[in-house]
């Protein structure tokens, strides 16, 4: 059986940018897994996937010409349903032998063994192996039909009566086994060992394709194009570094992987430029000019070696004239205007201050069950004041409500209305335009912080304040009228907002309880029912176990430390490191066990138990034994707990297990006697709680 490399390139208009990368991968890896399937590949054939602008590729190797045949065994139904009792086949079997291309002359060879508790007919054949041609046509088929495309085009073919549907319309199909053109047709086209190189600059047009092999240096040769998109993204990568040193001064590009991916996208022969601005432009804030280059015009500024934006900036060319003057010439202008409008908006936004902006707030609404953003506002400000006095004093308290009075006041600016993402960044150099002080102007940007996952928290306590006030309003808010996260649908992005205030709270070990600003921000809202409260608490603790686990804790210390709902999430941590060395001592698996069977009886036990003992109701040795060890232990374990000791607290409560494993070889918990029963039950509460005030160890018992 011969076998040889393939590939299989679709040529098509050009391709959605952010989403070119995507597409190829999965162009490639569902042509080789359907080949995979139908035995045509194996799991050691290479994958190399190729997407440019305008082309999806693979090439896969050591594919064979035929599948092997396969044997297949098909149940077909009980013996005593496909025979009568003299051994012929009722109608039922053979119409099901007829199903699968075979007729009463099979009867003879069909097999029978056991299946369950009842002997089974089967029907053994051998399959005949898909030629590369049948198994490839359906191979792309299929991997065209599972491309993550959120939109199709229709379009007509040239026959101009057929019509197909595809992401952008395609020209060209080549598909080689070697250098044998497979015959396969796809979105009315023929496949070929011909393509198209790049629209201006290839040395000719068609490109033909020799073999499998030579696709991506013949392709780049001929056709003046880098067909990898890694291949691709690495040249960029060399060639803005190169420029930047040119340039010289310690200058570098900035640092942006989904811009570097994007433009990867829309070149096919990348040619880096130097171009520049005036400088007169570099009074703007540089996040805006930054902003503009790279989501209008998708440069890459240069940045100095302080991180500050230079004149001077690249541009990613499809093309590589000899003179390259006009080019650089033509992106100069037109980036101009651009740079241009930043200053005007930032030049306009100064004429008026922050303070002044706030009353404008009034007439934006925020949510047509929630109000204004000057309604919000007076939300945020009242928790920031709660939360500035619960950490700090007057001055905090007061400092947080003046920064969440302005926080949202740039929403209200020509620059945030043009540039959406400098909201927060662009109030914080007003602020500081208008002598508010850098604690204030600080704090407005970062209210927003954390943005993202691993984004940096706020800069100063004012910022904590007002960001932890800001996203919880917003939770309980949206809580309150119904508005939770579904599924993968989270259009407020709430999970985000608990993550960042689960964040603040840990790292910053903050002394705030979960649930009293939890309590505090539901407050603000009578649309609030009395089940809220509970789910807003299980969405924290939800998200608060996802992200422990993505630490490295196990599900069993996560869960053990969350069951007791703990308020201050900086002991979180602590708590987790506790229980992760108790599990380590010998004495852990019986005392989890022993605090599960304590946790069972109570929950079983009539009525509430009270945890209390009398002396003199103690009549078992080991019941004495063990009330004498928990008022010997307890409360050094409660000193160590209270000290946030948490490890040694549990280290001293694991002398309990001696105590504990006599008292149940010894003693009848439930006794006939009902005072002697609430004793020892008593006693197993008080035990309970001074065993579970760090964690719930019942959840270590495996």
């Amino acid at each position: 059986m011969s076998h040889a490399n393939l590939l299989v390139e679709l040529f098509v208009e050009e391709l959605p940018p952010k989403a070119l990368r995507k597409l190829g991968d999965a162009f490639a890896h569902g042509v080789a897994d359907a080949l995979r399937t139908q035995g045509l590949a194996s799991g050691a054939s290479a994958v190399t996937a190729y997407a440019s602008p305008r082309r999806l590729a693979v090439h896969l190797t050591n594919v064979a010409a035929q599948a092997p045949d396969r044997a297949v065994s098909s149940k077909l139904m009980p013996v005593s349903v496909g025979l009568t009792a003299d051994g012929q086949p009722t109608p039922a079997l053979l119409k099901k032998l007829q199903s699968l291309g075979a007729d009463a002359a099979a009867v003879a060879g069909l097999r029978r063994a056991m299946d369950g508790k009842a002997e089974a007919l089967f029907h053994d054949s051998t399959v005949r192996g898909a030629s590369l041609a049948e198994g490839l046509q359906k191979a792309v088929q299929d991997a065209l039909g599972k491309l993550p495309i959120p939109k199709v085009m229709t379009y007509q073919l040239a026959d101009g009566w057929s019509d197909v549907k595809f992401v952008r319309p395609a020209h060209g199909l080549v598909a080689l086994h070697g250098s044998a053109v497979v015959p396969i047709e796809v979105l009315g086209l023929s496949a070929g060992r011909d393509t198209h190189g790049h629209r201006f600059e290839a040395a000719r047009d068609p490109v033909t394709l020799a073999e499998a092999d030579s696709y991506a240096a013949t392709l780049e040769r001929d056709g003046a194009v880098i067909p990898g998109f890694d291949a691709r993204r690495a040249e960029i990568a060399r060639q803005l570094a190169e420029a930047a040193a040119r340039v010289g001064g310690g200058v570098r590009p900035i640092e942006d992987d989904a811009l570097l991916d994007e433009v990867t996208a829309l070149v096919e022969r990348p040619n880096v430029l130097t171009c520049a601005f005036e400088t007169e432009f570099l009074e703007v804030p540089q996040e805006c000019l930054i902003l503009t280059m790279k989501a209008n015009q998708k440069y890459f500024p240069l940045l100095d070696a302080n991180g500050r934006l230079t004149h001077r900036f690249l541009v990613v060319s499809n093309i590589r004239p000899q003179d390259a003057s006009a080019v650089v010439g033509g992106n100069e202008r037109v980036v101009r205007p651009r740079l241009a409008d930043a200053k005007f908006f930032f030049d306009q936004d100064r004429k008026k201050s922050l303070e002044e902006r706030v009353p404008g707030l009034a007439k934006v609404v925020y949510h047509n069950k929630l109000g204004t953003q000057g309604e919000r506002v007076e939300r945020v400000r009242a928790l920031a004041r709660v939360i500035g006095a619960a950490l700090g004093d007057d001055h905090l308290a007061h400092e947080a409500d003046r920064a969440a009075q302005l926080a949202k006041a740039d929403l209200l600016t020509d620059m945030v209305g043009e540039f959406p993402e400098l909201q927060g960044i662009m109030g914080r150099y007003y602020a500081q335009h208008d002598g508010l002080g850098d604690e204030i102007a600080f704090a407005i940007e970062d209210h927003y912080r954390p943005r993202f996952a691993g984004d940096a928290l706020p800069r100063n306590r004012t910022g904590l304040v007002v960001a932890l006030a800001d996203k919880i309003e917003t939770l309980a808010g949206l809580f309150a009228i119904g508005q939770l996260p579904s599924g993968d649908k989270d259009p407020f992005a709430l999970r985000r907002h608990a993550l960042g205030i689960v964040r603040m709270l840990m790292e910053q070990d903050l002394p705030l309880a979960l649930g009293e600003i939890v309590t505090a921000a539901l407050g603000l809202f009578p649309q609030a029912g009395p089940a809220v409260n509970g789910q807003l608490m299980d969405f924290f603790y939800d998200r608060l176990a996802g992200l422990l686990r993505d630490q490295g804790y196990s599900a069993q210390e996560v869960d053990a430390v969350l069951a007791l709902r703990p308020q201050r999430l900086g002991d979180v941590a602590k708590r987790l490191q506790a229980v992760r060395d108790f599990a380590a001592l010998p004495e852990a698996p019986a005392l989890a066990a022993a605090n599960k069977r304590i946790g069972n009886i109570l929950k079983k036990a009539e009525g509430t138990v009270d945890a209390h003992v009398s002396e003199l109701l103690l009549q078992e040795d080991a019941e004495k034994a063990l009330h004498a060890a928990t008022k010997t232990v307890a409360p050094q374990a409660a000193a160590q707990f209270d000290a946030g000791d948490y490890t040694g607290s549990l280290r001293t409560l694991a002398a309990l297990r001696g105590p504990v494993d006599a008292f149940f070889d010894g003693v009848m918990v439930n006794a006939e006697a009902a005072d002697l029963r609430l004793n020892r039950l008593g006693l197993l509460a008080t035990l309970h709680q001074a065993m579970n005030r760090v964690a719930d160890l019942s959840r270590l018992a495996a």
